[in-house]
């Protein structure tokens, strides 16, 4: 029995089927993690969601923020861009069924050695914390009407784990859990750098190297960064490999550390296919 984590598919299924054959993946056997962003972007989004919920026996997923934006968009909530892939989802006669299955995910998973969550946890929360905060979030998506908390999901604040409303609470906790990627070095979130860790200017610090981080008791499994590509140190594994971009998909056996890797979306960066 062996236990994987992949990187976001952001509805690349062709390259993941690809990957499982590669590593072996025995569904009756073998489990999965996956660090969320299931949809968008890619050329199948529909078929990946459907893929994950078949075979939900032997994988699990965090909720990415591309996840939980076709989530707000079903229930009347943000608004499709020109480069959004997930109408197919939003015009399926399944539709309903996998929306609500979609839901129903959590931000983070753990176990003993790790933590799954799909952009970063917040320094100054450790493991314990970490999962009460995420599922105060999963309890709102799951509620018999998130449309409460889908109202006040999208936004930049607060940039800081201060005290403020319920909603501002939920906002933080979900923009810490699937958009982090850089702090400023007085310790707030930085929503504008996306760039990789050699060119982050000095004002900048990745969310994994925050000066006394709480959660070295686990490490930290997560994707979103698909420039800073397959990162492994400071206590995390980064698994993100641009898989959209030209890049690859990965995948890692969480107990022996072994790295298996394919080529991503055929054709290389998603955008020259008019996406």
């Amino acid at each position: 029995m062996a236990h994987y984590a992949i990187g976001d598919l952001q509805g690349c299924l062709a390259p993941f089927q690809a990957l499982l054959a590669e590593i072996g993946f025995n569904p009756g056997r073998d489990t999965l993690w996956l660090t969320g962003d299931l949809v968008n972007r890619g050329p199948q989004s529909l078929a990946t969601l459907r893929f994950v919920r078949r075979h939900e026996h032997c994988m699990q997923t965090v909720l990415g923020n591309h996840d939980l934006n076709l989530i707000a968009i079903a229930h009347g909530y943000g608004r499709l861009k020109k480069s959004d892939t997930v109408t197919d989802i939003l015009n399926a006669p399944d539709r309903l069924t996998l929306i609500d299955w979609l839901r129903l995910q959590p931000l983070l998973i753990r176990n003993e050695q790790q933590l799954l969550v799909h952009a970063g946890l917040w320094p100054d929360w450790d493991a314990d914390t970490a999962a009460a905060r995420c599922a105060e979030v999963e309890a709102a998506l799951r509620h018999r009407r998130p449309q409460a908390f889908l109202a006040h999901m999208y936004g930049n604040t607060p940039l800081t784990d201060a005290a403020g409303s319920e909603a501002e609470r939920l906002r933080f906790t979900t923009n810490v859990c699937t958009r982090m990627r850089a702090l400023t070095r007085s310790g707030a979130l930085d929503f504008d750098y996306k760039s990789t860790l050699a060119e982050m200017p000095a004002t900048l610090q990745p969310w994994f190297r925050a000066p006394n981080r709480r959660q070295r008791s686990h490490r930290i499994v997560f994707g979103h960064w698909s420039a800073l590509g397959l990162y492994q140190g400071d206590g995390v594994t980064g698994l993100d490999t641009g898989a959209l971009w030209g890049g690859q998909l990965t995948a890692i056996e969480l107990g022996s550390g072994r790295i298996t890797q394919v080529a991503g979306l055929p054709g290389g960066d998603w955008r020259r296919n008019g996406d």
